[in-house]
């Protein structure tokens, strides 16, 4: 009888202490490690865009217990006494503080399917219309680039020329060649000569900005192929995020009494 009273306390005894145990992933120095610890820095590593695997989470235990032993030892030699120290966590503090103020923000207004479509029709409309796939020889002299434009008129080769003289260190040693792009992309002298020629069409004076003077090809014209709406909408809604993020940062400094 004695020996089952015994046994039955004893059974109570490791009931009410498995509890407690299991909130903890280690003891170390005498000192309990809790698991909600281990479960925060999960979490944060998740919010990071590095989300722990199953596979990880003894790799993630050994982290913690590893950190719990070196931050006893900075205890014990008092470094958590230190100015230095405090003045870390106090920009600790705030750093934590400001990013879950942003967070909260972000929460709370969020960017809207309306919002996206909104811009993604803007971007549309200041993008769309022709591409064209153009060439061009860059020189110093305005005599230079009408000899090359008498030149290729005569059945000198566009591509050689533009090889050999083009000062255009991108393009010059592609033959010239600057890809599709719309009109846009260029500064507006360059742009405004190119979109008057017809496919195949060359330059009949040479066109001068500010790199200097361009004999410019037009080898051939598109309407502008633009990405669809699901397929930019993440970079969309990230603009948008940043900037409603930064309104909401400079309104907050406009209120603010600053002495």
């Amino acid at each position: 009888m004695k020996k089952a009273i015994l046994a039955a306390a004893a059974a109570a005894t490791l009931g009410l202490a498995l509890p407690a145990f299991a909130q903890n992933i280690a003891i170390v120095n005498g000192k309990p490690v809790p698991k909600a610890r281990m479960d925060q820095l999960a979490n944060q590593l998740a919010r990071a865009g590095r989300p722990v695997s199953t596979d990880m989470q003894n790799q993630l235990r050994d982290e913690i217990i590893a950190r719990e032993v070196f931050m006893q030892e900075a205890q014990k030699r008092g470094l958590d006494a230190t100015e230095d120290y405090k003045a870390q966590m106090e920009l600790a503090r705030q750093t934590i503080l400001i990013r879950e103020l942003f967070a909260d923000y972000q929460k709370a207004n969020p960017v809207t399917d309306a919002e996206v479509k909104g811009e993604y029709d803007k971007f549309v409309a200041a993008n769309g219309g022709k591409e064209y796939r153009a060439r061009h020889i860059l020189v110093e002299k305005e005599d230079d680039a009408k000899k090359i434009i008498a030149d290729v008129k005569k059945g000198a080769k566009f591509d050689e020329i533009a090889k050999k003289q083009s000062k255009d260190p991108g393009s010059g040693a592609n033959g010239g060649d600057l890809d599709w792009a719309g009109a846009s992309s260029y500064v507006p002298e360059f742009s405004q000569a190119m979109v008057k020629l017809a496919k195949g069409q060359m330059t009949d004076a040479p066109v001068k900005s500010q790199f200097g003077w361009h004999v410019i090809r037009v080898d051939d014209v598109r309407d502008a192929k633009l990405p669809p709406l699901e397929q930019v909408r993440p970079q969309i809604a990230q603009q948008l995020q940043q900037q409603k993020l930064a309104k909401f940062q400079e309104e907050l400094r406009s209120k603010a009494k600053v002495e």
